[in-house]
């Protein structure tokens, strides 16, 4: 086992290749923090690396590795000393930004090239130290993607950031990366909350206050060190529990591998985001069997001999410096700028993939793995790429997905197999409470009955069943209870911002009352309509009797009773000496004769079978006649046509008269926007007393949101009628707290209320309770009788009577004829 100071980590010495003593050779200096997981793994890997290069490479590098504890002062004074005293070309610098930043300025001042491999690092840090190398390929704009997709796949549309933020800390500069990609998949941040690295007795305070807010997913950026306290906090607090969510970026996940069973029982649930690189090469497997053998027996107090995304980087990054150098007959450079420039043509194949320097940068990776702890490690579920999704498997045959719910079975915090809401209540019942007015107009929109017996409420109507139907297409269980409340509507809405009510139903959605809570997309027409008492609409009604019958209608009933009398006239003169006479006298006759078939049969006076045909049909005919006549004039004597009173408002203002309304914030309405002047407003809490006031004329007319105006016409459609223009006002919604996560939630479930056909056929419902028949037609044309409805009839009798005719002008021709020869 390697015995290593704690000062001098480790000065190494390798000359691999002693045949070319000729060969010049390559300082390299490496200051890593030797307590921490990252710089075991960081020396470990170094000296296989160092092996490799060797081998492989036929270089020649002498390499001094120091241990900086974490310190950003002593890395800072380690480096000094590997340029002063080991004259280090290149130096692979620690894996904190805040030990990083000191180790590049020194670094920048000696013109030393430094390859950083700190997780982040600040895009002004690369313009100021031009000799510094990013040799971390963490791509966070890809990384907050992809955790805002895991955001976007489970439909939470509201987080909290917890980050690691100080005076020199980098991982703040990755927030705006954050925001910008919740922002593009539609969720809002609920609470930024900045930690520091050193001093966190906040901690439990910032944890506590989060608590009793309703959001409930939690996004963690910070160092693994801070990461482990958090949790183990997190924990007592029981935050870490059923309906809790976090995720983690990789500067924590990155370590998972690493963790003993304290800390992994403190994270259990998690979700991870975490650097990809291949574990099925051949070269890995070589590298990861040597590494465990290497790293168990210098390091034998770690838990875990796993290598991790450090291992492998820092492998990498010294391969690169080899690269940039040269192989056989590699020279230094005397120019440091020299060796800058020759990176950027570097190009190999290492354990983390492609590596390539573009702009002193290595070319970072788009895809990520994405991990959930569980038990006492954590498994793989899949990995996200940019640009293509989530997939559970990589390579050519890889299906992708824009939903992390196609990656399988995610174990939450509890051990919950089912999806948390994402948000919490702010009671600890259990139950949301659900306030609902116990005043209403009309029982069929909300009706509130009590059982002294049970000493419970019932409660029924539109606006109950309304939400029951959106209650049940939530995507998790959310238990609730109506409680009733006695007060005003404004008030109601206030409770739910003094938390005295979870959410509230039956109100407006009006601008005024979205200071106490916040309101879903409204369910009812957002208008207010003027109602107002009818009159008959003619006054005279002496005409009445000619309106069951169209005047085409009339005028053809007229002209085949008298082309009837005529042709029985004709036929029957012959026989009857009644029917001869003078020419007045014919005319009287046939007129008299006309008109009498209607009524009577009169067989027995007719001689003729020809005339008693005509009239057998024509009676028939008549009967039908009669009869529908009779029925309509019937129908309209007992129905009248109705016209409004009052055409509009400008009417009412002038005249001064008084107006009525549903109580609420309809009379503020009338009052500031309509310019009704108050004293002449009246408010009515019952459809009786509004429908009394509007009959007696203490209210010339009255106004009401749609929902209510349907139900009052609907049972009293004899009475009033609404006229004029509609004014938009909030329509009917559900109140919840403010920021309220379940809003966006509650508005989806609505639109598949509505999209349905569910809602209309609640409001359909609620309508046909109050069924009014005998409602009257504005249209003449659809009562009066035309010829559309008779004309078979019509043309039965006509062409009975022509044949009748016909056969006997031919019988009189015939006889005519044989007389004549």
């Amino acid at each position: 086992m390697n015995m290593i100071p704690s000062c001098i980590f480790c000065t190494v010495l390798v000359l691999l290749s002693l045949q070319q003593t000729t060969s010049t050779h390559v300082t390299v200096g490496a200051v890593i923090d030797g307590t921490s997981r990252a710089g075991k793994e960081a020396n470990v890997s170094l000296q296989i690396a160092l092996e490799d290069i060797s081998r492989k490479a036929d270089q020649r590098l002498v390499l001094h590795i120091i241990n900086s504890r974490g310190e950003p002062a002593l890395a800072s004074l380690s480096a000094k000393r590997l340029i002063a005293a080991r004259e280090v070309q290149v130096i692979i610098g620690p894996h904190t930004w805040q030990e990083a930043s000191r180790v590049a300025e020194v670094s920048n001042q000696g013109k030393i090239p430094m390859f950083s491999l700190a997780d982040v690092t600040p895009i002004w840090a690369m313009e100021h130290w031009p000799f510094l190398v990013q040799a971390s390929g963490t791509n966070q704009d890809a990384q907050m993607k992809a955790v805002a997709a895991i955001v976007q796949s489970w439909d939470w549309h509201r987080v909290n950031i917890i980050y690691e933020d100080d005076t020199v800390s980098a991982f703040g500069s990755v927030i705006p990366y954050l925001k910008e990609s919740l922002q593009e998949v539609g969720a809002e941040i609920s609470n930024l909350v900045p930690l520091e690295s050193v001093i966190a007795s906040s901690l439990v305070a910032e944890l506590t206050r989060l608590r009793e807010q309703q959001c409930r997913v939690f996004i963690v950026h910070t160092s693994m060190k801070l990461a482990t306290r958090l949790f183990q906090k997190a924990k007592e607090l029981k935050m870490v529990e059923e309906d809790y969510i976090w995720i983690v970026t990789n500067s924590i996940t990155d370590f998972f591998h690493s963790l003993d069973l304290t800390t992994i029982h403190s994270i259990q649930g998690v979700i991870g985001v975490e650097k990809y690189f291949s574990t099925s090469s051949i070269r890995f497997a070589d590298f990861k069997r040597r590494f465990q053998k290497k790293f168990s027996l210098d390091y034998p107090e770690e838990g875990n001999d796993q290598p991790g995304i450090s291992a492998v980087e820092i492998y990498d990054a010294l391969w690169a410096v080899a690269h940039t150098y040269g192989g056989r007959n590699m020279q230094v450079p005397k120019h440091r700028a020299t060796f800058m420039e020759k990176m950027a043509s570097v190009h190999f194949y290492g354990l983390t993939g492609r590596v390539q320097y573009n702009a002193r940068k290595l070319t970072p990776s788009h895809m990520f793995r994405i991990v959930n702890v569980i038990g006492k490690s954590y498994k793989e579920l899949g990995t996200w790429s940019k640009g293509l999704g989530f997939s559970e498997s990589i390579g050519d045959n890889a299906v992708y997905n824009s939903s992390m719910q196609n990656l399988g079975q995610v174990i939450w915090p509890g051990q919950s197999l089912y999806t948390p809401k994402g948000w919490a209540l702010s009671n600890s019942s259990g139950f949301w409470r659900i306030g609902v007015p116990t005043e209403g107009m009309f029982k069929q929109i909300i009706n509130i009955s009590y059982d002294p017996q049970t000493n419970n409420f019932t409660f029924t109507g539109f606006v109950i069943d309304t939400f029951r139907e959106v209650m049940v297409r939530l995507p998790y269980h959310a238990p609730y209870e109506f409680i009733p409340y006695n007060g005003t509507f404004d008030s109601l809405v206030e409770q739910v911002y003094l938390k005295k009510f979870d959410g509230v139903v039956g109100v407006s959605v009006i601008a005024d009352r979205y200071k106490y809570a916040e309101f879903t997309r409204t369910y009812t027409r957002s208008s207010l309509t003027m109602l107002v008492p009818v009159q008959s609409e003619t006054p005279s009604r002496s005409w009445l009797f000619m309106k069951p019958f169209t005047k085409a209608m009339w005028l053809l009933i007229l002209a085949i009773t008298i082309y009837n009398g005529f042709v029985i006239w004709l036929i029957e003169r012959k026989h009857n000496q009644r029917l001869q006479g003078s020419a007045t006298d014919q005319a009287g006759i046939l007129i008299w004769l006309s008109f009498t078939t209607l009524f009577s049969l009169q067989g027995g006076r007719l001689h003729n079978n020809l005339s008693r045909l005509v009239v057998v049909v024509w009676l028939f005919v008549a009967l039908v006649i009669t009869q529908s006549y009779s029925a309509s004039l019937t129908s309209m004597l007992s129905v009248q046509k109705l016209e409004a009173k009052v055409s509009d408002i400008d009417t009412l203002k002038t005249s001064n008269a008084a107006v009525g309304h549903t109580r609420g914030f309809y009379g503020r309405y009338l009052e500031e926007v309509l310019g009704f002047k108050s004293i002449n407003l009246r408010s009515f809490s019952s459809q009786e007393e509004f429908a009394n006031a509007l009959k007696t004329g203490k209210i010339a007319a009255g106004f009401m949101n749609d929902t209510y105006l349907k139900l009052f016409l609907a049972k009293h459609c004899r009475s009033f009628v609404a006229v004029g223009p509609s004014y938009t006002v909030g329509g009917h919604g559900f109140a919840f707290p403010m920021g309220s996560p379940i809003i966006a939630d509650l508005d989806k479930a609505l639109l598949e209320v509505t999209e349905s056909g569910k809602l209309r056929e609640l409001e359909d419902k609620t309508i046909g309770e109050e069924g009014c028949v005998g409602v009257d037609s504005s249209n003449d044309d659809e009562v009066s009788l035309s010829i559309d409805s008779f004309w078979i009839i019509f043309l039965f009798t006509g062409g009975t009577t022509t044949f009748s005719l016909a056969i006997y002008v031919l019988d009189r021709l015939k006889e005519s004829w044989k007389h004549h020869k």
